[in-house]
């Protein structure tokens, strides 16, 4: 199933090229009272309610996918996580950069940099685009697996890690370029991009085999497989697991390949996922 929230907060099933309203399920969710629970209740009771998703979107009269604005699939995670330098061709042209650029910070390896957290305040669905802050500095796109956890786990294995995903969506790390911490750069307002849909996990059979790519003004900038990952999607999770308790809803962004580049206010991206979709994402000015 491919679950979207689109237009006016509305929840939807993305069939072939529409969109089926399936709003009325949010009546389905459990009713809770201040202290809210952690995570997203949607995400959280998605095993549950889809079989009456799949019949409300059976009566539901499609909505063209271009005409609807696509909102992150996701509405309340408790964090959004990075995963950095998880391909070796970015890692070479970041180090390039760095000569070039001798103020932006060197974070190692994978292993020794850590993963990173942004705000999840920062997330944002495809259509709703990147809003580019400080214009005289470089803001880069970074096209990515996203990966949407489904179920309360902490200390999961390696070979249980997929147990607790719900699916897997398109993701964009944005970052403004500078010497500060990463999180900070990466944790701007529009600047954690997911979508346009949530696709279940049983509809992709690998997650660690998918073809994508991502062009600006129509150039291609970014093209990778996900099996070219230095650490593959099992082990990220394990490790997120170790440091933090995942919660439904949250967010995992598997890391970029090279190619990263600018994008400035006019632009137009263009992603592509095997398995998930495409879509456009406009760049627009702060403000």
């Amino acid at each position: 199933m491919k679950l979207c929230r689109f237009d006016d907060n509305k929840i939807g099933v993305v069939r072939d090229d529409g969109v089926h309203d399936v709003t009325e399920i949010v009546n389905e969710l459990p009713q809770v009272r201040y202290p809210y629970p952690m995570g997203d209740q949607l995400i959280a009771n998605l095993d549950r309610l889809r079989p009456k998703m799949e019949s409300l979107a059976d009566k539901a009269k499609p909505k063209p996918v271009a005409a609807v604005k696509f909102l992150s699939p996701v509405a309340n995670p408790t964090k959004v996580i990075g995963t950095p330098t998880n391909y070796r061709a970015h890692i070479a042209e970041m180090s390039v950069m760095r000569q070039a650029t001798p103020t932006l910070r060197n974070f190692g390896s994978l292993e020794e940099a850590g993963l990173f957290l942004k705000a999840n305040s920062s997330l944002v669905g495809m259509s709703e685009g990147v809003a580019v802050r400080f214009p005289d500095r470089r803001t880069d796109h970074e096209a990515e697996l996203g990966i949407v956890f489904g179920k309360k786990v902490t200390d999961i294995s390696v070979d249980k890690a997929f147990d607790c995903v719900a699916g897997y969506s398109m993701a964009l790390d944005m970052v403004v370029r500078g010497p500060e911490d990463r999180s900070f750069r990466k944790s701007i307002d529009t600047y954690s991009l997911l979508g346009p849909w949530l696709v279940t996990k049983d509809e992709i059979k690998d997650a660690d085999a998918l073809e994508f790519y991502l062009t600006v003004n129509g150039e291609e900038r970014q093209k990778a497989n996900t099996k070219d990952m230095i650490m593959d999607c099992a082990n990220q999770i394990a490790w997120a697991s170790r440091f933090y308790t995942l919660w439904p809803g949250d967010v995992l962004m598997t890391g970029t390949p090279s190619g990263v580049g600018r994008v400035q206010p006019g632009d137009k991206m263009h992603f592509v996922m095997e398995g998930i979709g495409e879509v456009d994402i406009p760049i627009r000015a702060h403000k």
